[in-house]
């Protein structure tokens, strides 16, 4: 059971440096000019879901699909909006502590709650399904196969859920260190198993019929003398290409691992807890310090690293037109060339932090920042 789950505070002290004397405050990186940008950002729409994560920290994130782009607040509402022109096409109140979420299961809309449960709601209208309660905190995005709803808590648990009903059908567990970051990495559905990364630096893969292990293996170890140096959480999303799950841990790996045998292709040392994405040769991830790497995905050797947006709290990275795209702590949006890594163009999506992934689809960029503001971008010709 985990004793202390910590939120901004570790990264903080960990990535951000002490406080006691100036020297140590690591500044975030000034912006600098560009003065010939290679490419113009354009605003399609914005929309409001409600006030977003408000204060807290939170697994709350836009799920953007053809028919809708569903999201959700703490306080329980849950919207659908026109993923065209940002038009509200219908809002839920759930009532609940929402605190992470919604992700789409077939027919299913999914959240979950600082109440430890889990809520379905139809995809159509909003309407409630089922409530499920588990052990502790719904911390990670749930997700599932069409019959199979797979939630994660922050005790440690995994739960396959009946995606009809909501009743809870298996339960595995692993023992979780004292002192981890505050954030869980969502559950990756492939096929017939669930592939978990842990707060022990360890990835799991499950059957995601009956809970039953298909493979365990080591990501990240701890080492230090304190318990803070000895933090290896898997927080990052998982990523899946060409018959490898990609997993980033904050104890400073990021490995690629066969899906069938669980076997380590190879690592390297990137300490990251933000997460991903795939050029198809290339994996760009952001690291703890704000530098952005782009591995080769079958070596891991780099390709490139932009070090110019340090400790600017960046988010996931996404790719919009080849182009690759990251929000940091003030709402702006830097856009790298996949080549080198140089920084091409900048747009701002407001001026509040963005760390929920992006999405592209239909050569559209949704962006939500941590008020709950959705904003959709698309790349112009200049």
């Amino acid at each position: 059971m985990k004793t202390l789950r910590l939120a901004l505070l570790v990264l903080v002290a960990v990535s951000v440096g002490a406080c006691s004397s100036d020297k140590n405050v690591r500044k975030p990186a000034p912006l600098q000019d560009i003065a010939n940008p290679a490419l113009k950002i354009t605003k399609l729409w914005s929309s409001s879901a409600g006030d977003g994560s408000d204060t807290l920290y939170t697994g709350l994130q836009m799920s953007v699909q053809p028919d809708a782009v569903f999201a959700a607040d703490v306080g329980g509402d849950v919207y659908a909006f026109n993923p065209k022109n940002g038009d509200r096409i219908w809002r839920a109140r759930t009532g609940a502590r929402v605190i992470s979420g919604p992700s789409v299961s077939g027919n299913l809309l999914l959240v979950g709650t600082l109440d430890a449960q889990v809520i379905a709601l139809r995809r159509a209208d909003g309407g409630e399904l089922w409530r499920s309660t588990l052990s502790s905190e719904v911390l990670a995005v749930s997700a599932g196969n069409g019959d199979i709803v797979v939630a994660r808590t922050v005790d440690g648990h995994v739960y396959g859920l009946a995606a009809d009903t909501g009743k809870q059908i298996w339960n595995f567990d692993r023992n979780e260190p004292n002192l981890t970051l505050r954030g869980l990495s969502e559950p990756l559905v492939i096929g017939g198993s669930a592939y978990v990364g842990l707060d022990n630096g360890r990835m799991v893969s499950l059957r995601v019929t009956d809970g039953q292990l298909n493979w365990e293996q080591v990501v990240a170890v701890p080492s230090g003398r304190t318990e803070l140096d000895r933090i290896t959480d898997i927080d990052a999303g998982l990523l899946d290409q060409n018959g490898n799950i990609f997993a980033a841990s904050f104890g400073g790996e990021l490995a690629a691992v066969d899906t069938a045998s669980g076997q380590v292709q190879w690592r390297r040392a990137v300490k990251s807890y933000t997460g991903m994405v795939s050029t198809g040769r290339l994996i760009v991830v952001t690291d703890e310090s704000g530098v952005v790497w782009a591995l080769d995905a079958a070596t891991g050797a780099a390709a490139w690293k932009q070090k110019d947006l340090l400790y600017r709290k960046l988010s996931p990275p996404a790719i919009l037109d080849g182009n690759i795209v990251v929000g940091d702590y003030e709402g702006y949006l830097s856009w790298l060339n996949p080549t080198d890594g140089s920084i091409i163009a900048r747009s701002r999506a407001g001026s509040d932090p963005i760390r929920a992934h992006m999405a592209v689809m239909n050569d559209v960029l949704y962006v939500m920042n941590t008020t709950g503001r959705i904003t959709a971008l698309s790349i112009k010709p200049r």
